[in-house]
């Protein structure tokens, strides 16, 4: 009985796959490359091809080297407003949104009362797109009719919170900041729900103060859920798009990169392969961060 349990067990590591194995793993597997390849790597190699172009969309394609770059970078206005607003996102949500985010994961996950009406209420407004946050935000910041002016009874010389360039940026950030700490609360939280509670009873036996505990201790622990809000964090920072077209199409202070491409390459200009020479400024920057901070975090967990 072992030699044929043996036999058996043999012929089962040697298994090879039937025909119609080898079709279900390639219809499997094939499709979803096939379709990664069709909708983003094929439009992202086009429109590196094409940002060295000039092309209408309907004429003759002319090369013209890196002309729209040169352009992009002395001769459009727009251009540097527009990165300096996508920094400045990326320094909010990451300075501020995600902290934020982190608190209340941590307040959450030392069972407050009513913690699943919190986590359920901070998360609601992720199911929302970034479109509906943007009424939303009209709704609350409206010069005439929005509840915040209401709310501190500003009706005769009512703030223009959307119209005024100085102060719309702010109001778009707080409204996508509302939507970025629910996002970063639910990871974190479920980052800490894994960590090993005999860590922070060994912390505390030792003496170490909660503060202590948690920096020295549970934070170095969800170093792979840092990894993936850093992703997230910058992604969601240089492709916010949605917001800024719903409350005033990206114009008067809300300009944005992504806003720029859409105008661009859908607008009235119908300028292609300007449009594309953006849209890979924009590629490159957010593979820039994205890589850097992956290679920095793999290097660390290498060390450790």
């Amino acid at each position: 009985m072992p030699f044929n349990s043996g036999r058996r067990t043999g012929r089962r590591g040697t298994r090879r796959y039937t025909r119609r194995d080898l079709v279900v793993l390639g219809v499997l597997l094939g499709l979803p490359v096939l379709l990664d390849l069709a909708i983003v790597w094929g439009p992202t190699l086009a429109s590196v091809v094409l940002s060295f172009t000039s092309w209408d969309g309907i004429g003759d394609i002319e090369w013209v080297g890196t002309r729209n770059y040169a352009n992009l970078f002395t001769n459009y206005p727009q251009f540097w407003p527009a990165a300096r607003h996508n920094l400045l996102w990326l320094a909010f949500l990451g300075l501020v949104a995600t902290p934020f985010g982190l608190l209340l994961a941590v307040l959450i996950d030392r069972g407050v009362r009513f913690s699943r009406f919190y986590q359920s209420t901070l998360y609601m407004p992720v199911v929302l797109s970034l479109a509906v946050v943007g009424f939303i935000a009209q709704l609350v910041f409206s010069r005439d009719q929005g509840a915040l002016n209401a709310v501190i009874g500003d009706t005769e010389t009512p703030t223009d919170w959307l119209g005024d360039p100085d102060l719309n940026i702010w109001m778009i950030l707080l409204a996508a900041a509302w939507r970025h700490t629910g996002y970063v609360m639910i990871l974190y939280l479920a980052g800490l729900k894994a960590v090993d509670q005999s860590l922070k009873e060994a912390a505390a036996i030792d003496g170490a103060s909660e503060a202590q505990t948690f920096f020295r201790v549970v934070f170095p622990t969800l170093r792979p859920v840092n990894v993936i809000v850093g992703v997230i964090t910058v992604i969601e920072s240089l492709r916010a798009f949605d917001i800024v077209y719903a409350v005033n199409h990206g114009r008067n202070g809300l300009e944005l990169l992504s806003v720029l491409v859409t105008d661009n390459i859908i607008g009235e200009a119908s300028r292609i392969g300007f449009g594309s020479a953006i849209a890979v400024v924009l590629l490159t920057v957010s593979l820039g961060f994205v890589v850097t901070y992956l290679v920095q975090e793999l290097r660390g967990e290498k060390d450790r």
